[in-house]
């Protein structure tokens, strides 16, 4: 295809966007003002700033006075959210109206936990007692697993579970599995099964019993090429011990929606659990996908981590928007987005329960808000979601976060830690605590070269530090089911409020699609018995070169 060929391709034309609004101007002429006043002088003419610029629900505290804000930075922001209808669109997803609007389908995650059991209604019917119906059978089944009731074909208890899913449906309950390490069953493990790379299959296996294991089968559709194939390989690996296709439904359950094809597999249909088609893959922990989490910790700690959940909705449907914490922590990334240029945010839990953290919120934040074309169908001409990334604060520091301190962007981050911790070394977790407030107060501060002079002996430049790099705060008072609940619907309601701002259907996922598509192309042409040649010129070599290879190497 030639440049001029490009012409061709329909493009989605391009509406004045939501940063257009009379308040952005505002906002970028106050940004123009207050680029150059450092956060060290911020602190001292205002002794209150903490208090002014932090704020408290339950169990967690969020600190975001070291940003480079004013209280007219968060007027202003404010006004933004108000124009944009924040609070209109809330209530709209609460409401079960079908705000994914490119799917036509409700967004009712906050149903999976709402233990008000008021009603939320999707197309004239109240959701909430089939929800309910659901979490009591995964409970009861749990039980019968956790209790040593339900055995294996041989007479053995289940002392292993495997989750087999991908993106949301193993992202979710791995990192919850991490995170709640202490409320585990003792002598039950959860392995998780995601990547279609034959190694991790065949390595999660290597070292289990068939007799003993319980593998749980995520997919909605029960047709995910990834999911599917790793299911197919542990069932022909279970039946090459077990012998007779009757056991399968002692060792496999399904979180699906398709029950013939789980029927097909060998399960028995009391051995799936409902989900539904209002329920995205990176927000369904909550539901079904969270039954690997229910075996791990039980269902009453799961109805606390849904608690923790719904207490955070709560706050996010009913407080101020100027005193909402999920508001205050989306309208400050527009602020450095859309306004300072940032292109990429930082998760840092100083906490090594919570190390899949950012990996989690890499899918939660960068699928949903990670999009060009806005919820109209235009191309949008301004900065949507940013670059999500980050990884335990103390490994960080002796990695990137010298591009933090001294490099040349700007990159705000997120500090989460637990005040309390799960284990007796309290010295351990003195240590973690000082770090973890020395690096936020050593990214607002930085140090000066007379700083440097006076603290080192010499006048180095190498050894001063800017400073005036963003930061929020935020502390656990000890990770519980409820606290984590709470931490991960702060996120959630941040992203969907991102999503608001800009514009976007912030729970499709298009982008993933094309690639699945094309692959599904080109895996028979890896063993076609003629070289290919229906691609690009790169394409086609490449699929020719590797039927080359792997037929000189043949597999052993």
């Amino acid at each position: 295809m030639t440049s001029s060929d490009l012409s061709t391709i329909p493009r989605p034309g391009v509406a004045p966007g939501p940063l257009h609004r009379s308040v952005c101007a505002q906002l970028r002429a106050h940004q123009a003002a207050v680029a150059g006043v450092h956060m060290r002088e911020l602190f001292a003419a205002d002794p209150r700033r903490f208090e002014r610029f932090s704020l408290q629900v339950g169990d967690l505290l969020l600190d975001y006075s070291k940003n480079r804000i004013t209280e007219e930075t968060m007027a202003l922001l404010v006004r933004l959210a108000e124009e944009a209808d924040v609070a209109g669109w809330r209530d709209r997803m609460f409401g079960g109206e079908k705000i994914n609007t490119t799917e036509n389908r409700a967004v009712l995650h906050v149903a999976l936990r709402n233990r008000s059991n008021a009603p939320v209604m999707v197309d004239g019917e109240d959701v909430m007692p089939r929800v309910n119906a659901v979490i009591d059978r995964m409970g009861v089944f749990a039980e019968k697993v956790r209790s040593g009731e339900w055995r294996g074909y041989s007479g053995k208890r289940i002392t292993d579970v495997v989750n087999i899913g991908i993106g949301g449906s193993d992202l979710g309950p791995q990192m919850v599995y991490q995170a709640l390490k202490p409320y585990r069953h003792p002598h039950l493990k959860v392995h998780f099964i995601s990547n279609v790379d034959g190694a991790h299959v065949k390595e999660a296996l290597e070292a289990l019993d068939p007799g003993t294991t319980l593998f749980v089968v995520s997919s909605k559709t029960f047709t995910t090429q990834e999911t599917m194939t790793n299911a197919n390989h542990a069932r022909a690996w279970f039946l090459a011990q077990s012998q007779a296709v009757e056991h399968v439904a002692r060792h496999f359950v399904a979180v699906s929606a398709n029950r013939e094809a789980v029927a097909a597999f060998g399960i028995d249909p009391a051995g799936m659990f409902e989900m539904w088609d209002w329920v995205g893959g990176r927000y369904s922990l909550w539901s079904a996908i969270g039954l690997s989490i229910v075996l791990a910790v039980g269902a009453e700690r799961f109805v606390e981590l849904l608690a923790g959940a719904h207490a955070m909705d709560t706050h996010f449907r009913t407080a101020p928007l100027a005193q909402n914490m999920p508001v205050i922590l989306a309208l400050l990334g527009v602020w450095y987005n859309n306004f300072f240029g940032a292109e990429s945010h930082a998760i840092l839990p100083y906490d090594h329960y919570l190390r899949s953290l950012p990996a989690y919120l890499e899918q939660a934040d960068m699928e949903s808000n990670g999009k060009s074309v806005d919820r109209d169908g235009h191309a949008v001409d301004y900065a949507t979601g940013q670059i999500i990334w980050g990884a335990t604060g103390i490994n960080g520091q002796h990695a990137f976060y010298q591009l933090l301190h001294q490099g040349t962007r700007l990159i705000p981050a997120d500090f989460i830690v637990s005040v309390t911790p799960h284990t007796e070394l309290q010295a351990h977790h003195d240590i973690l605590i000082a770090n973890f407030l020395a690096q936020t107060e050593a990214l607002m501060r930085g140090r000066t070269l007379e700083e440097t002079r006076a603290q080192t002996g010499q006048a180095s430049p190498f050894k001063v530090f800017d400073g005036n790099h963003p930061s929020n705060a935020i502390l656990l008072q000890q990770i519980t089911p409820h606290t984590l609940g709470m931490l991960l619907a702060l996120y959630e309601h941040k992203i969907f409020v991102q999503g608001v701002i800009w514009n976007l259907d912030s729970y499709d996922q298009w982008g993933v699609e094309l690639g699945k598509q094309l692959a599904s192309r080109i895996l028979p042409e890896l063993h076609a018995p003629a070289p290919v040649g229906g691609h690009d010129a790169s394409t086609n070599a490449l699929i020719n070169y590797y039927r080359r290879m792997s037929q000189r190497h043949p597999k052993m």
